[in-house]
């Protein structure tokens, strides 16, 4: 009888530990703050109106947050006397923005719902909304990541891809993080939207020779030899603010901006994804969309780890 009472009292204290750290849900704000998602989509909406990159903006925004311990907005955190935060380290540094729209968010939910809706979840949705306003499709954002209380700068010196990646370097970056090389594809089709900076690309357009001759021209002309390092140029030369399959057209043509774009079309084992892609906008964005989804999934903080805070950008 005590072993029976024994296994039902260990098996509800199971549950409940289960239950703390659940998976995340569609739902989760659906009775706390109702109107969460709708706040968050218009903002995203009316930020990408006023201009059409911070759509891309935002969607790197929980890439850089992500593939950085999970995804639990450490990204968001200045620095303080005692933190070193993110936003300085490589990657991010001069470089990942929209931290303004994000707090924007912020403000707007902590008026409807104080203390409810994470910053973390908020840079999953609006990397989705991002998505869909400039033509990709939609994806279910499971919600309930909570935020974490540190960050860290050498986590995202380490984590993040460069732009000067090998090939054998990005299968491994996204394979450590659980990704195929399918998948690493589709994710850098992300690159259909969006802007790169001189000192991002100088090296390709004056040294490579895997490039469209009129393309390196044309590059060249807003990004010297030397100086000009934060002048921009779009990653998609055809079609920069709309969500579509023309990047990997780009690369098929020798048009790809960044190292790590063309390294994805040179001879290597990845080539027949990015012919796949380039002939099929649909299984792109599709492909795409499932990859977000796992991607917002990655070691989220749940239960009762983490906080809700209250700024985005610092702990409570």
């Amino acid at each position: 009888m005590a072993s029976n009472k024994f296994k039902f009292l260990f098996g509800l204290i199971s549950l409940l530990i289960a239950t703390a750290s659940a998976q995340l849900s569609p739902n989760f704000y659906a009775k706390t703050c109702p109107k969460a998602l709708a706040t968050i989509k218009s903002a995203v909406a009316s930020a990408v109106q006023k201009e059409a990159r911070m759509g891309a903006s935002l969607l790197r925004l929980h890439f850089h947050d992500c593939f950085v311990n999970g995804c639990d907005a450490s990204i968001l955190l200045d620095d303080t006397a005692s933190l070193t935060g993110e936003k300085n380290a490589g990657p991010n540094a001069n470089s990942v923005r929209g931290y303004e729209v994000i707090d924007t968010i912020k403000s707007q939910l902590e008026n409807l719902c104080p203390g409810v809706v994470s910053c973390a979840d908020i840079v999953a949705v609006a990397a989705r909304d991002s998505t869909v306003v400039l033509g990709g499709l939609s994806w279910t954002v499971l919600l309930g990541r909570r935020d974490s209380t540190t960050a860290s700068q050498s986590a995202a010196n380490s984590n993040l891809p460069s732009p000067l990646s090998s090939l054998s370097t990005l299968i491994s970056v996204f394979s450590n993080k659980g990704f195929t090389a399918k998948e690493m594809v589709a994710l850098s089709g992300s690159h259909t939207i969006g802007q790169a900076r001189c000192t991002t690309f100088r090296a390709r357009i004056y040294n490579e020779t895997n490039i469209d001759s009129t393309f390196a021209t044309l590059r060249q002309r807003n990004c010297p030899k030397n100086g000009g390092d934060n002048n921009l140029a779009p990653l998609d030369t055809t079609s920069p603010t709309l969500f579509d399959n023309a990047y990997f057209q780009n690369l098929l043509n020798k048009k790809g901006l960044l190292h790590s774009d063309q390294v994805l079309f040179n001879g290597g084992s990845t080539d027949s994804q990015v012919t796949a892609y380039s002939n099929n906008a649909g299984a792109f964005k599709t492909d795409f969309a499932n990859a977000m989804v796992k991607m917002g999934n990655l070691s989220p903080l749940t239960g009762s780890n983490g906080q809700i805070r209250k700024n985005c950008r610092k702990v409570n």
